[in-house]
């Protein structure tokens, strides 16, 4: 649980982060998705169990 708090955390910002002129930073979009990708795969494959490789 503390894993999925800290990655949606890091994707929530990562995703909302914008510069002083209002424009997104590639970096923070790069690392809020990496960050989505995991909250997502953890939830479903390790929490909830919907998913199995």
């Amino acid at each position: 649980m503390i894993f999925l708090a800290a990655t949606g955390a890091i994707a929530w910002h990562g995703v909302r982060a914008r510069n002083a002129d209002g424009s997104n930073d590639t970096v923070h979009l790069l690392f809020g998705c990496i960050a989505a990708v995991f909250f997502v795969l953890v939830l479903f494959r390790d929490v909830l169990g919907v998913i199995s490789f």
